[in-house]
């Protein structure tokens, strides 16, 4: 027998607000399917807003409870049986988040947990991570957001260590990381990578999937350091406008792609990596096993 639901997982980042829909394919005697639908994006970058002035602004405000009322009304469309919203660091850090969150559920009503940094790492650890590892091998696992960047260790199919830091994208442009929490990181890497022979970088995030396509690698296939190395360099040499007009970047992009790619240099040269592996997952499909294990277990006792 044959059941397919859609469930849906808004994640509420320090860059970008995406809502992602998947199908739920359960049969009998096989193992479940996690189908992506339908994934939407909207650049709102409440993290300009927070890192700054410490609150979201009205305008953003506005701006998130218009998406969420459209996300709810696809979310209806689409017959979506499950949803679960998570913010991250943007609106952990803004002394008017809970208030947001208020609004959202009684304009919108959409209801949004704001997890932290290990709750973070933790669901997007368990994606299906597993489908794209080798489990006799060692990887170092970077999920690069706006307002912060979670690494996972993951030694024969387990994990080792996992540790958020505050070092994002949007927190980058606006130059706001210590050099002290650089070095923090450096250290977390170092000790973390140093009993392993060879460790390969998994990338995850919006940044390293568009290198990943405009490389024009085969899925599953990694990009070099050397690789990585020669298009950051690229793109330095190129303005802001020129990063839109002649390589084709959308504006939200073309600005927070350099210190993106900074954090996964970063975390290859200090793991020692060669290779970064580029499965196309990240904190939404986190959330969309989350609903499903959670349901499953509930069913169960």
């Amino acid at each position: 027998m044959l059941s397919i639901k859609k469930y849906a997982a808004i994640d509420i980042g320090s860059n970008a607000v995406r809502l992602l829909i998947s199908n739920i394919i359960e049969q009998k005697g096989k193992p479940v399917q996690f189908k992506k639908s339908s994934l939407v994006r909207v650049p709102i970058r409440l993290g300009a807003d927070v890192f700054i002035k410490n609150k979201i602004s009205k305008e953003n405000t506005q701006r998130l409870l218009d998406t969420m009322l459209a996300f709810r009304l696809l979310m209806k469309s689409h017959k979506v049986v499950k949803y679960k919203a998570c913010a991250t660091s943007a609106m952990r850090e803004s002394v008017n988040g809970k208030k947001v969150v208020e609004m959202v559920l009684e304009q919108a009503g959409v209801s949004i947990d704001v997890i932290d940094g290990e709750e973070e790492a933790a669901i997007i650890a368990a994606t299906d991570i597993n489908k794209y590892i080798d489990n006799s091998k060692t990887y170092l696992y970077v999920d690069v957001g706006g307002g912060s960047t979670e690494f996972t260790v993951i030694h024969n199919g387990r994990q080792i260590a996992s540790r958020s830091f505050k070092i994002g994208t949007v927190r980058l442009l606006n130059d706001m990381v210590k050099k002290e929490t650089w070095q923090e990181l450096e250290t977390w890497i170092v000790m973390n990578a140093k009993g392993y022979e060879k460790i390969r970088v998994l990338g995850s995030g919006g940044n390293i999937n568009k290198i990943f396509k405009i490389s024009g690698k085969a899925l599953g296939k990694p990009l070099t350091y050397f690789y990585l190395t020669s298009y950051y360099n690229t793109l330095q040499s190129y303005s802001y406008e020129e990063r839109i007009t002649e390589l084709d970047l959308n504006q939200d992009r073309a600005d927070v792609i350099i210190p993106a790619m900074r954090i996964y240099l970063s975390a290859m040269k200090w793991s020692g990596a060669k290779h970064i592996y580029v499965p196309k997952i990240g904190l939404a499909d986190g959330i969309i096993k989350s609903i499903y294990y959670d349901t499953v277990s509930s069913n169960t006792q």
